[in-house]
């Protein structure tokens, strides 16, 4: 009774070890996220806007989130009236495909409807960026600029350079009581897409 007794406190102690293990690398990957973010490269030339999409809300309009994201991206147009693409699918909870409301957004303020791409077909980053890339095939666009939350550019980016296309960012801001919450779930966003590039894993 001793000898089992002895062996499940030595289970608990290594499991409550390799918790705290994880804790620690989860943290260390939120602490990875936030100098990235602090540390992102200028954004420079581009002949392409690539606005990745976010929620929209019950009664068709974008959040707020949502509409950072295009407001940064509009000025950008501004910059340089290049083609924009607006990207993502329809949520479950989300009364249409979150780039047809960016998109008549971007419209609403000025921009030429043939300067508007839309894919309204991915449903996560990687798919964001793969679809913008076939869509901006034809155009010419040799460089783009991604447009995407603080918190979302830094793997995007990384997204963007693993998927061959010259690319970068533009970060718009996101609500500070948010803060923690946005960060603790890109945390495990950066975990999944490490297991997907170092480990080969079919987590997509």
């Amino acid at each position: 009774m001793k000898r089992t007794m002895g062996g499940l406190h030595r289970l608990m102690m290594l499991l409550m070890i390799l918790v705290l293990l994880g804790l620690i690398a989860y943290l260390g990957v939120i602490g990875m996220l936030v100098w990235k973010e602090r540390h992102l490269p200028p954004a420079e030339e581009y002949d392409a806007i690539v606005v990745l999409g976010a929620q929209v809300k019950p009664d068709g309009s974008p959040s707020v989130q949502l509409q950072w994201r295009l407001d940064a991206a509009y000025d950008a147009w501004e910059a340089r009236n290049v083609p924009v693409v607006v990207c993502g699918a329809q949520g479950g909870d989300e009364p249409a495909p979150e780039a047809y409301v960016m998109r008549d957004v971007l419209l609403s303020k000025g921009i030429p409807s043939q300067q508007v791409l839309t894919d309204a077909e991915s449903y996560n980053t990687r798919q964001n960026i793969r679809h913008a890339a076939r869509l901006l095939a034809d155009t010419g666009a040799s460089k783009v600029l991604i447009v995407t939350s603080d918190y979302h550019l830094p793997r995007a980016m990384a997204i963007a350079a693993d998927e061959g296309l010259d690319a970068t960012g533009l970060p718009s801001p996101t609500k500070p009581e948010y803060w923690l919450k946005n960060h603790a779930r890109e945390a495990l966003a950066w975990i999944k897409y490490g297991a997907q590039k170092y480990l080969r894993l079919p987590l997509e």
